[in-house]
């Protein structure tokens, strides 16, 4: 089953006046690359939870957010010692400037220690215990995402693999009596060049078949149908498969450079072309794929 990497789940509970609420989010990256976002008070589990992240999402960008409030809401309290303190040190560093002491109460005020928050409270062990069970839920729920929309990529993957099938089908009606086309026409242009000398056949047909070996395209055209066979068969299945979809479509990238390189025709070239640009759909595609 192909998965992308692009997903999202959220999931929440509530405990007594508390609500702890998970947020999960993915987008693509070569490895497991977690930005586990929580309260200080629960850094002793979270090499726990980041394996359990990475275990359940494999790779990714991963963003995990665990939010926890209560219905009290944050309260913001005001530590009036030390305001006085740095009111008056600001006092006495001021007698020599013209300072208003409105101004002093400003930079008071915004003195480290003197706004201190309620977010930092203790909660219960039972909160701690339900944190687990909500990371899964909303990882799942991320999962889903994950696979509805790797669906919708496998589809055009395999659009775009189709269509490059099509085009190594033109190709390969092209090439049918090439070697013939060019020999004969070859052979009329040494006709109408009304050579004195006398022409060895055995030689011309010696150079002529070295000539037509150097343009022969039927073993890339075998190779690039094996690997988009190859290809199809990899979107079928059931594990992370976006790597190998990464080494498949840099074997398929060589044989229509190939091709192109080696057939010598401008028809073909065309047709080439075509290939590329879908090549290049797919390996975009595939960088969001698990």
């Amino acid at each position: 089953m192909t998965k992308s990497m692009t997903g999202f789940g959220l999931s929440s509970q509530t405990i007594g006046n508390i609500t702890i609420s998970v947020e999960v989010k993915s987008l693509n990256s070569k490895f497991a690359d977690i930005n586990l976002r929580m309260s200080s008070q629960f850094s002793a589990k979270e090499i726990e939870w980041r394996k359990m992240i990475t275990d359940l999402l494999t790779r990714g960008k991963i963003s995990v957010i665990i939010d926890i409030t209560s219905e009290t809401g944050q309260e913001t309290l005001i530590d009036q010692e030390q305001f006085e303190k740095y009111f008056e040190l600001y006092k006495k560093i001021s007698d020599s400037i013209d300072i208003s002491d409105q101004e002093l109460f400003k930079l008071a005020m915004q003195a480290p220690g003197v706004f201190k928050s309620t977010n930092g409270q203790t909660f219960p062990e039972a909160v701690a215990e339900a944190i687990p069970p909500l990371i899964k839920e909303a990882i799942n729920g991320c999962d889903e995402f994950r696979t509805q929309e790797g669906a919708a990529l496998a589809k055009k993957l395999a659009e775009y693999a189709a269509s490059i099938k099509k085009e190594l089908g033109s190709i390969a009606q092209i090439d049918g009596n090439r070697s013939e086309r060019v020999a004969e026409r070859i052979k009329t242009t040494l006709n109408s060049l009304e050579l004195d000398a006398e022409i060895d056949k055995n030689r011309f047909d010696q150079e002529l078949v070295y000539y037509i070996e150097k343009f022969d395209i039927t073993e890339e055209k075998v190779r690039l149908s094996n690997h988009l066979k190859y290809f199809a068969e990899v979107l079928a299945l059931n594990e992370p498969i976006g790597k190998k979809l990464g080494f498949v479509s840099q074997e398929i990238g060589r044989e229509i450079n190939t091709i192109g390189s080696k057939a010598n025709d401008s028809e073909i070239q065309k047709h080439v072309v075509v290939m590329k640009e879908e090549l290049e759909k797919i390996k975009e595609q595939s960088l969001n794929i698990l």
